[in-house]
């Protein structure tokens, strides 16, 4: 441990200087010698003829003095000059914006600034009113030389923009500084750009963040990794939450047809820019895109060490599982399923009809059972399974990750249909969207499955149909509305909650199809 005052420290005690009762009678002395011979002028020059008048034109002289010197103190500062602000006579590291002040208007800018206080898009600041703040988050890049942070905090603070959280992202060629600001709610963008390029800013990317930002960022990736520890199907959205908005493929080392991939990462990974690619420890490649912004060293030691995490840990899906009723008195348990499942979900295709495979994968059925793995991997979504008292799969629900947008897809034996399984499936896989983030979810079936139309219906959300290429896309949109609450089921009744609404059956895409629906 160091001190914190190490000039103080290294002083020896005996240096150290101590009051003495001689230095105490010399200046009595001297102020007894200073009374007396001011006594002596004075009586001296009171008793002259013009005693009184010299002690007036001296007094006079004294204050005249005394104010001289006040004016010229006044006029001839010792302050240290504008280019050193320290005093140590060396140049200041602050570009001569920062230092004179010359910045751009922090409110109103006239110059390029949108008077509405809108933002570039043109939208009205969510959640910010005009006499209140607002939550910003930018990233520049400055230059890594004493003083550059200093510089942009002068600026910000001419601005009266507070730094709520700083994190620093060195480069071989700079350091990219990504705050957290809170700053009144009608700056706009331009102007923080204007203002963080004054001050010697590259590269500043700036947008509206909101109260999850406030996390720090410990706390943050402390927290998606305690997720991925815990289920293998989280590490797609802790990337995502990691990086921001961005772009994540898996690209398995063989495609549906056996053929190699072609795409192989190092065991190190790769960083490009706006592209990083990763080992997938379910094999295959992860690449990660963001086209807005680059990758920083740093954020792609996160992305690696959250992989690497996943990989120690192997295979793995939270425990939890619920016991279910039927209307006939049947008792099923509804647990999620992954790729140690493939074959008792092998085992349904080959007891569900031709029908049913038909309506879920909208293609020739001999091609179902290879869809499996890639529907079971963690890393393209989640699976719901329905089991029997004696371990049969008779249902599977899907929520697969389709870019920016969420699909559900469900499967029941046709044995088990018009028991509300379905239901139920399409049920907690919206809430699962719900939970991971998504804003909504769309399913893809035939306008002749009405028992999927009417369990979406009986989601109580805002639903948006389109026909496409001969198939209906249901779009639910996950915003809460105000809606009478759906009875509970009771023991042994339809877990559907509504007696009238036809369960769900079949519904969804087979892979790489989900992309018909744009």
């Amino acid at each position: 441990m160091t001190d914190s005052h190490p000039a103080r420290s290294a002083r020896p005690r005996s240096a150290r200087r101590v009051p003495h009762w001689r230095h105490d009678m010399i200046e009595l002395a001297a102020m007894f010698t200073a009374v007396v011979v001011a006594d002596s002028l004075a009586k001296t020059v009171a008793k002259g003829p013009d005693g009184p008048y010299l002690l007036v034109f001296s007094a006079i002289a004294l204050i005249a003095t005394a104010a001289f010197h006040t004016w010229w103190a006044r006029r001839h500062s010792h302050a240290p000059p504008t280019g050193d602000p320290g005093g140590s006579g060396e140049r200041s590291p602050l570009p001569p914006a920062a230092v004179s002040g010359s910045v751009p208007t922090p409110v109103g800018d006239p110059a390029g600034a949108d008077p509405t206080g809108t933002d570039p898009a043109g939208t009205d600041p969510a959640g910010a009113s005009p006499a209140g703040t607002a939550l910003w988050r930018l990233r520049t890049t400055v230059r890594d030389t004493p003083g550059s942070l200093a510089a942009l905090c002068t600026v910000l603070a001419r601005h009266e923009v507070d730094i709520v959280a700083l994190q620093t992202h060195p480069l071989a060629d700079g350091t990219v500084d990504e705050f957290l600001l809170r700053a009144p709610a009608d700056l706009v963008a331009q102007t923080l750009d204007r203002a963080v390029g004054a001050a010697g800013g590259t590269g500043t990317w700036t947008e509206r963040a909101d109260a999850h930002d406030l996390v720090d960022a410990p706390t943050r990736v402390l927290g998606l990794a305690t997720r991925t520890a815990l289920d293998s199907a989280e590490l797609p959205l802790a990337l995502r939450q990691l990086l921001g908005r961005c772009t994540l493929r898996s690209v398995p080392p063989t495609s549906l047809g056996g053929r190699p991939s072609g795409v192989v990462a190092p065991v190190e990974g790769v960083l490009a820019k706006t592209t990083m690619r990763l080992r997938d420890p379910d094999g295959g490649t992860l690449i990660i895109e963001r086209p807005y912004l680059p990758f920083t060293p740093t954020e792609f030691a996160r992305a690696r060490a959250l992989v690497e995490l996943d990989a120690r840990l192997g295979p793995r899906v939270p425990p939890h599982r619920a016991v279910l009723t039927l209307t006939k008195g049947e008792r099923i348990t509804v647990r999620r399923a992954d790729r140690r499942d493939l074959s008792a979900a092998r085992a349904l295709h080959d007891r569900c009809s031709a029908r049913s495979l038909r309506a879920r994968y909208h293609g020739p059925v001999a091609d179902a059972d290879r869809y499996l793995d890639h529907l079971l991997s963690p890393r393209f979504g989640r699976t719901l399974a329905a089991q029997t008292a004696s371990g049969r799969i008779v249902a599977l629900g899907h929520l697969l990750w389709d870019g920016d947008e969420t699909e559900i897809a469900l499967l029941v034996e046709d044995g088990w249909q018009r028991r509300g399984i379905g239901a139920e499936l399409l049920r907690r896989l919206v809430a699962m969207a719900g939970e991971a983030g998504s804003a909504s979810v769309y399913a893809v079936t035939q306008a002749s499955n009405t028992g999927m139309v009417a369990a979406m219906r009986a989601l109580r959300l805002p639903l948006d149909y389109q026909v496409e290429e001969g198939t209906l896309v249901i779009t639910a949109r996950l915003t809460p509305q105000p809606a009478p609450a759906t009875p509970a089921a009771a023991p042994g009744g339809d877990p559907g909650g509504d007696p009238a609404v036809e369960p769900a059956e079949t519904a969804g895409t087979a892979p790489g199809q989900g992309a018909k629906r744009r």
